[in-house]
């Protein structure tokens, strides 16, 4: 057992070719390479486009990270990558780079689980997660709210998107309003110029019986599909869209049902800790809501910097840092890329 790892972590579970590296519980570097740009004219990731990036980008940031760290190869405990979820093609460009290292270096790998990994990352920002911590991560393609007793090796699912995530909803309403890709940034921005009051969109999944049946999960195609209505009735009726009243309606609808049922959760289970991750996360609104919300149910709240929220190594790393310090089993050097690997299964 080693108190201080030197762990490098690879994330390339999407479109970001992200290296980080940590000792401890200290971050030393997060390098990204994205290919947000070669995929904004598709209006969304294109999985082909996206291995191409990360085939070309890897070699490049692990150097960068070393570089920037004061770090040589040889130097590291372990190395971590991300082995699922994720697209198939940039999962296996991360975990063949990730064996490849370990194999030349001789040094133990870690394939982990990017959910549980973002929820790791925060203990780089704020210190040790206390356990349990409750967590609701919100991103493209997960919004889920998680019972986390302990990061390396037990996460409990309470509830999870049953169709579009959160920051899929983001994405397809930005489309509608004629917002850029990706959706989420430039919603958060026209919506602050808006009315969040202005248009009384759908809560999903929080009437009565909804409740009932699915407590902690979530729906948001029911919203995106009530703001592509609203607008394309406007636009036929010859009348111009709110852009910023419409942004702000509609943003206001996701993190009302996001906070309400994570301060929920937290009641219910007898957490006094929200850790809130994933691209979602650095959503102005929800950190604003979520905070308010917190301290009046006497909640400490807990969220990473904007840069830590998106994917990155640094969460990664972060993740394989905790799994050294804990004493916890390397993966074999045969592990697999697992597309749709559960939450709850933390380490391949």
């Amino acid at each position: 057992m080693i108190d201080e790892p030197l762990v490098l972590g690879i994330e390339t579970s999407c479109d970001e070719t992200g290296v980080g590296i940590v000792r401890g519980q200290t971050l030393l570097v997060d390098t990204v390479a994205s290919s947000v740009e070669e995929h904004a004219r598709f209006g969304g990731v294109v999985p082909e486009v996206a291995s191409r990036a990360h085939l070309e980008a890897m070699v490049p940031t692990i150097e960068r990270a070393c570089r920037e760290a004061g770090v040589q190869l040889r130097d590291l405990d372990a190395i971590s990558v991300t082995s699922g979820p994720g697209l198939a093609g940039a999962l296996l460009v991360g975990v063949a780079s990730a064996k490849a290292l370990a194999l030349a270096l001789g040094k133990p790998i870690y394939g982990v689980n990017h959910l549980a990994s973002h929820v790791a990352v925060d203990i780089v920002e704020h210190g040790p997660l206390p356990e349990p911590t409750m967590a609701m991560l919100v991103s493209g393609g997960h919004s889920s709210l998680l019972l986390v007793p302990d990061v390396t090796n037990d996460v409990r699912s309470l509830g999870a998107t049953m169709d579009d995530a959160a920051g899929e909803a983001f994405d397809k309403v930005a489309r509608v309003l004629g917002l850029p890709f990706p959706g989420g940034p430039h919603v958060d921005r026209a919506a602050r110029e808006g009315n969040r009051i202005a248009i009384d969109f759908p809560r999903g999944l929080t009437t009565g019986r909804d409740m009932e049946r699915h407590r902690f999960d979530f729906s948001f195609s029911g919203l995106k599909t009530a703001v592509a209505r609203w607008v394309e009735t406007r636009q036929r009726a010859g009348e111009n869209v709110p852009v910023a009243d419409v942004a702000a309606s509609f943003q206001e609808a996701v993190v009302d049902v996001l906070t309400r049922k994570a301060l929920l959760a937290c009641r219910e289970h007898d957490v006094d800790h929200l850790l809130i991750g994933g691209g979602v996360a650095a959503n102005s609104r929800l950190r604003a809501l979520a905070q308010e919300r917190c301290d009046k149910a006497g909640v400490t709240l807990r969220v990473p910097r904007p840069g830590l929220c998106t994917d990155n190594g640094a969460m990664v790393a972060a993740l394989g840092a905790q799994m050294v310090a804990k004493g916890r089993e390397p993966s074999d050097l045969g592990l697999p890329t697992d597309s749709s690997m559960p939450v709850t299964l933390v380490q391949a």
